[in-house]
């Protein structure tokens, strides 16, 4: 397998989704799209590239999957397929996470150039998004009565 070219793949999957998310109107067909088409074709690739490593249909010059150990995890990650496995995993959570913050925004009457940085700091570092959001979400949904 061309994991190179894989890498390349789910990189424009995930960015033209991103870009969806950011800047185009927020219609149902759209954010159909980043879920289908891009959660769920980073999904897909995931999947299919942990199915043939795991499976030896392709070797991983990185050795077998140890998730036990630092050692392990870092073995997994010395190789091409580990890497685009990986970057995938996080891909596809990220834009689902990005994907969650723009329905409950919107959702809350948040302002889109609030949601903007907060959208581009999940693509950037995911967990750091999602708390930006979740400190941000807190005086609306408060507001909407949900934490009463």
């Amino acid at each position: 397998m061309d994991w190179t070219l894989a890498f390349g793949a789910v990189n424009v999957i995930a960015l033209i989704a991103w870009i969806v998310l950011i800047a185009l109107p927020r219609i149902p067909a759209l954010l159909s799209g980043v879920l289908y088409l891009g959660v769920g074709l980073l999904c897909v690739a995931y999947v299919l590239g942990l199915v043939t490593v795991l499976s030896g249909l392709i070797p991983n010059e990185g050795g077998g999957a140890d998730f036990t150990t630092i050692e392990g995890v870092r073995a997994i990650f010395a190789s091409d397929a580990g890497v685009v496995i990986g970057w995938t995993h996080y891909l596809a959570f990220d834009l689902f996470v990005g994907l969650w913050i723009v329905r409950d925004a919107d959702a809350k009457y948040i302002s889109r150039w609030v949601q903007a940085p907060i959208l581009l700091a999940t693509f950037l570092a995911g967990p750091l998004g999602l708390i930006v959001w979740l400190i941000v979400r807190e005086p609306a949904a408060r507001r909407q009565g949900r934490f009463r």
